[in-house]
């Protein structure tokens, strides 16, 4: 295992980060849905790879993922040993406070998440999503609380356009308040949208990345087809990965992904995620597995080597998106 610094920050992270959107999801859907005893192996085997970064948020399955990781992953480990990271902000319910990035919901929620987790802090609390109402001056100020109790390491946003990100890293500098040191944001080879500002604000500002969803919802992986519908249990049963928004453009990068991993021995997941860990800026892509090899086929992916001529292989003939 390879291990990065975290933003401009003495944190230390795996290159690759466990995600937690399985845990607790048994009965919620038909694929990457695991119980306690089940999520117990994968964590097992993440400890074993070297991997010590994993990631959830209180919206996983109704905080059943950060319940989970807490009865079973920071009982495995020794809790200086592994770096969690949460988010906050997306609703929680339709009740008024019950969501957002007002100081009464984040307050609430760090302790919520405390709990479930069942540890004394965090090491990164990501903002999940803005509210578009609440000041930043309010939502940064509550987060500083946080880091100044010691409930909260350090600071993390994620999607969010990169002007108001721009702001958050101005107003931390400016104001003495707890400067984010990662960007969550959807990054991989058929979305590169964020090269334009997010990327480029985050070098400057000495934020790492750790995208989500480096595998496209598993359209990286080559299991699907252009017709539709594919070879894995999620390329049938999800409807986000089916959706219109996959380009035939989309499936072109997934050609050259698929026939370059052929030359190379290896697999078109390992490829798409080695690409990434090749990107500047890019700590640890979060994965989200449904089966224990994707662990090991993730691990063994920090150890593919790419020239440049490769990656402009694979990178050549994207079309990026019409600005929204």
């Amino acid at each position: 295992m390879r291990y990065n610094r975290l933003g401009r920050s003495g944190l230390v992270v795996s290159s690759v980060c466990l995600g937690g959107n399985s845990w607790g999801a048994a009965g919620l859907r038909q694929w990457g849905a695991f119980d306690e005893a089940e999520s117990r192996v994968f964590f097992q085997q993440a400890l074993d790879s070297g991997i010590n970064y994993f990631d959830t948020a209180d919206t996983y399955n109704a905080g059943e993922s950060e319940r989970i990781m807490g009865a079973t992953l920071l009982k495995m480990a020794r809790r200086e040993d592994v770096v969690i990271s949460s988010k906050v902000g997306i609703p929680l319910s339709k009740k008024p406070n019950d969501g957002g990035l007002g100081r009464k919901h984040l307050m609430a929620s760090i302790d919520a998440c405390l709990q479930r987790l069942g540890t004394d802090y965090v090491d990164i609390y990501h903002i999940h999503r803005l509210d578009g109402v609440t000041p930043l001056e309010e939502t940064l100020d509550a987060f500083t609380d946080m880091v100044r109790m010691g409930k909260v390491r350090y600071l993390g946003g994620s999607t969010m356009p990169a002007y108001r990100f721009a702001q958050i890293t101005t107003l931390a500098l400016d104001k003495g308040y707890a400067r984010p040191i990662a960007m969550q944001n959807l990054y991989n080879l058929v979305n590169r949208e964020e090269e334009v500002e997010m990327i480029p604000l985050c070098g400057e500002a000495g934020v790492s990345l750790v995208p989500y969803s480096p595998l496209a919802r598993g359209l990286l992986a080559g299991t699907r087809s252009r017709e539709g519908g594919g070879m894995t249990e999620r390329a049938a049963n999800d409807s986000v990965a089916r959706s219109s928004s996959v380009r035939d453009s989309d499936f072109d990068t997934v050609d050259r992904v698929v026939a370059m991993a052929a030359e190379k021995g290896v697999k078109p997941s390992q490829l798409s995620l080695a690409w990434l860990m090749h990107k500047p800026g890019v700590a640890a892509p979060v994965i989200g597995v449904t089966k224990l090899e994707h662990i090991t086929d993730a691990v063994a992916a920090t150890e593919i080597a790419l020239t440049k001529v490769e990656i402009a292989a694979l990178e050549d003939g994207y079309v990026f998106r019409a600005a929204r």
